[in-house]
């Protein structure tokens, strides 16, 4: 039979278990005031960062200061104040118009006139030609002329970029750049590079503010625009985030409520 002690230990117990399930579910109690441990993980999500301690701790201070200045506005009586209420509804006003704007255009969608239009201006931009090279950067130019000498008596270009090239994001691929335009390269670069032939390779060294290099073409072409389905988000995402578009379509969107709006 159990007696009173034993009855009065379990009482405990269970008063001990249901407070730690409690707690475990809230990320601090203020005041008696309990904030959801859910509310906690979401601010850290929002952050953007990842959940370390200090990013965990920071965003429950953060939990804290704002419950505490609310329970102090209640506390002084500020949310009855006319001017305060106001703001607030200002405030909610503001949050309604913005989600009932992007519920909209999340709705309609971008036209197509608006994407050809800027599919247009986009690929008129991709002019000109671009390159697919290699090249191999020595620090010195007496090191720079030897492999230039090495190369014009047969050596292989790629073994030699993998062996002796200090560029470590091309000599792992024997010197491979792959496609570039001549504006993505320094000027002393460029200027070489645009005056070879196919499998031509650069007759003396090219000094750059990185080291002496070593520049062999293996084809060119003209630029070539992605089509438009390749582009269409990146398309959409410039086309939403123009303010004139925005105006526009803010402008659309209460046109059509207005139509159906009873208003006397």
């Amino acid at each position: 039979m159990i007696n009173t002690r034993q009855l009065f230990t379990i009482g405990l117990l269970g008063a001990a278990l249901i407070s730690s399930h409690a707690f475990a579910q809230n990320a601090v109690i203020v005041n008696g005031k309990s904030i959801p441990k859910a509310q906690l993980d979401k601010l850290v999500q929002r952050s953007g960062q990842p959940n370390t301690p200090q990013v965990h701790d920071r965003a429950r201070e953060m939990l804290v200061t704002r419950e505490l200045v609310l329970q102090e506005a209640d506390k002084r009586g500020v949310t009855q104040k006319e001017a305060v209420r106001e703001q607030l509804e200002q405030a909610r006003a503001g949050v309604l118009v913005a989600a009932v704007f992007e519920d909209f255009i999340e709705k309609e969608g971008v036209a197509e006139a608006d994407l050809q239009a800027a599919y247009k201006s986009v690929k008129a931009q991709f002019t000109g030609k671009e390159y697919h090279v290699e090249h191999i950067l020595v620090e010195k130019e007496a090191g720079a002329k030897a492999i230039t000498a090495q190369l014009k008596a047969g050596a292989n270009f790629e073994e030699i970029a993998k062996a002796k090239s200090l560029d470590p994001g091309s000599a792992k691929n024997g010197g491979d750049l792959g496609w570039v335009t001549e504006k993505a390269l320094v000027p002393e670069f460029s200027k070489a590079m645009v005056q070879l032939k196919n499998g031509q390779i650069t007759d003396k060294p090219v000094k750059s503010q990185f080291g002496w290099h070593i520049i062999k073409m293996v084809d060119s072409r003209d630029v070539k625009a992605p089509s438009m389905e390749e582009m269409k988000d990146q398309l959409k995402q410039m086309i939403m985030a123009d303010k004139n578009w925005q105006k526009a379509k803010f402008s659309e969107m209460m046109q059509k409520l207005r139509a159906k709006a009873k208003i006397q």
